[in-house]
């Protein structure tokens, strides 16, 4: 994935969510679960890189940041429980599309 649209589309494969827009500025997207409204993928853009903040177990966070050079302490959020993972090229689809479940996994 390199684009903010194919991180869109791509979560928007999963059951029962939605794109959503709430605030002012409309770069940031997040997608959302229609039951209970928690966010499982805030995708927006700094410093001219597209980034998602998804949410990770405790226990892997360290884990994914170690693995990773471009999966940070997650930007604007606890991150004790959230990641920013960069679409820089330096983390594979497969292991962002992990990320992404294991994130709706954990917010439905």
């Amino acid at each position: 994935m390199k684009t903010r649209a194919e991180l869109i589309t791509y979560c928007l494969t999963y059951p029962d969510v939605y794109e959503d827009y709430p605030f002012r500025d409309h770069q940031w997207a997040v997608i959302r679960h229609r039951k209970n409204k928690k966010v499982f993928a805030w995708i927006y853009e700094r410093d001219g890189i597209v980034c998602i903040n998804l949410k990770c177990d405790p226990e892997w966070v360290e884990f994914w940041r170690k693995a990773f050079s471009g999966v940070l302490p997650g930007y604007h959020l606890n991150k004790k429980y959230w990641n920013t993972v960069l679409l820089d090229g330096s983390v594979p689809k497969k292991d962002i599309c992990r990320m992404i479940g294991e994130s709706f996994d954990l917010t439905t």
